[in-house]
């Protein structure tokens, strides 16, 4: 029994380490396998990271064929129009050259035909070719002016909406009304308050409405003035958040919000000067833009409308070899003046440039600024791109929200409203409704009653209409006296 035994024994310790073994293989081949598959993960990764940085070049080298193309296109075009002048330079020449043959011819025939002497047939050839000559070549000019005028307006054309097509940008229209998320329905009962004293005491203090809807997690904020709708907004989400709403809890987060306005400020001016790229910015300015954030210009948000602009004219200033940088800042702070409107005598264009002119801005921005609306003449390139850049920005379609029956409607209530005042005969709304000329019936108002009545419109004018901007009363007192003769 012990030889048994111990056979057994053994072949029992022979089974285990065979075991052992196997398991030691299978675990090793799993290592192996996930050393494998780890590799096969990483070159994967790296194959990708490659083919990504083949196609970044690819779209590099696209950029560069494509600026290089566009240099080429400018200078093929500056190589045609030499050649045109030095076509014509040939043409003239070539008419002197005639007009010289012809004086000699002519004065020997008339001088043989007439008896004239050679002086006095030179003075007559020499009348009458000047003006064949000057008829002609006013005629080629004419000819060449037209065909450069197509060119060039062709180009032009190319280079505004190659710079449009880079900047498309959301729509920047606003409303006024603003949407509160709610995490649930109870919350509305809070917000409400028992026997609704939470909400009365907010809408008392903030000036705006709270519009609740059944069925829907989310509460309306509703308010002309945007700025206490921005307050309103502040104050409400933080109150949300918090879960305690009471009055004493309103007005503490209520002038949390109305205190924290200044940074909000700081915080919108400072994203709108990186979204474009500018430094060097007084903090006085970056709050003035920051401000323009809670205006709006026809339903366009104001400080938008200034980071489009300034894009749009950045690549006009890039496309057309104008000053990138003066183009930029003078696009960006073109609209600055409207965070005065209201506040400061004059429009927002001479407003704005002398804003940028007390905080430093060269000459040729603080000129673009004032010009922008044609009210100083444009002196340089980049003046007339801050133009192009502005009208783009609020033309395009989404940009401003003015359909025409509102429009239509505005401009008759207002004539209506003006209509109104004694001894106007006739009031007419021009300018998109910036200006308003009043006829006065001039038995019924004097000279020294004109000024008095300009005042007057403009002050109610101020009182019953929210107008985006400023609106010019100009009133016309106009005196005849006729008789019939027999």
């Amino acid at each position: 029994m012990e030889p048994v035994a111990v056979i057994l024994l053994l072949l029992g310790a022979s089974l285990v380490a065979l075991l052992l073994v196997f398991f030691a293989r299978r675990e090793a081949q799993a290592v192996r396998q996930a050393a494998r598959d780890e590799v096969e993960g990483q070159r994967e990764d790296a194959r990708a990271m490659m083919a990504e940085a083949q196609r970044r070049e690819e779209r590099v080298a696209l950029r560069e064929k494509e600026t290089a193309a566009d240099q080429r296109a400018h200078q093929q075009y500056a190589r045609q129009l030499d050649e045109r002048v030095a076509v014509v330079s040939r043409d003239e020449r070539r008419l002197a050259d005639e007009k010289a043959s012809l004086e000699k011819e002519l004065t020997r025939r008339v001088a043989e035909v007439a008896g004239l002497s050679a002086d006095e047939a030179r003075a007559e050839l020499t009348a009458r070719l000047r003006a064949e000559a000057e008829a002609d070549a006013a005629i080629e000019r004419r000819r060449l002016e037209r065909s450069v005028r197509r060119e060039v307006d062709a180009r032009a054309r190319e280079l505004l909406v190659e710079a449009m097509q880079r900047q498309v940008g959301v729509t920047t229209a606003q409303s006024s009304v603003t949407w509160i998320d709610l995490p649930s329905e109870e919350m509305k009962g809070r917000i409400i308050g028992r026997e609704g004293r939470n909400i009365r005491a907010f809408e008392a203090l903030t000036g705006v409405n709270v519009i609740v809807e059944e069925g829907v997690d989310a509460v309306q904020l509703s308010s002309f003035d945007v700025e206490r709708r921005e307050v309103a907004e502040v104050t409400l989400r933080a109150l949300v958040e918090d879960g305690r709403i009471q009055p004493h809890r309103v007005e503490l987060e209520y002038a949390k919000a109305v205190a924290g306005a200044h940074q909000r400020h700081m915080d919108a001016g400072l994203d709108a000067l990186e979204a474009v790229g500018i430094r060097g910015v007084d903090q006085e300015v970056i709050e003035t833009l920051g401000r323009l954030r809670l205006r709006s210009s026809y339903g366009q948000n104001v400080l938008a409308h200034l980071v489009e602009a300034a894009s749009v004219a950045g690549a006009l200033a890039e496309l057309v070899g104008a000053d990138v940088e003066v183009a930029t800042r003078a696009a960006f702070f073109h609209d600055i003046g409207k965070a005065f409107t209201g506040e400061r005598e004059g429009t927002h264009a001479a407003i704005g440039a002398e804003l940028a002119q007390a905080h430093g801005e060269e000459p040729a921005v603080v000129h673009a600024i004032a010009a922008h609306h044609d009210e100083v003449a444009p002196a340089t390139v980049e003046a007339v791109i801050v133009q192009l850049a502005d009208a783009v920005s609020a033309a395009r379609p989404g940009a401003r929200r003015e359909d025409l029956d509102g429009y239509l409607e505005r401009m008759e209530s207002l004539e209506k409203f003006v209509a109104e005042h004694t001894g106007v005969t006739k009031a007419l709304a021009m300018s998109a409704g910036r200006e308003v000329r009043v006829v006065v019936e001039p038995g019924e108002v004097d000279d020294a009653g004109a000024q008095d009545l300009a005042r007057t419109i403009a002050e109610h004018i101020s009182k019953e209409f929210n107008v985006p901007g400023e609106i010019k009363v100009t009133v016309i007192r106009e005196l005849r006296a006729e008789a019939v003769a027999h």
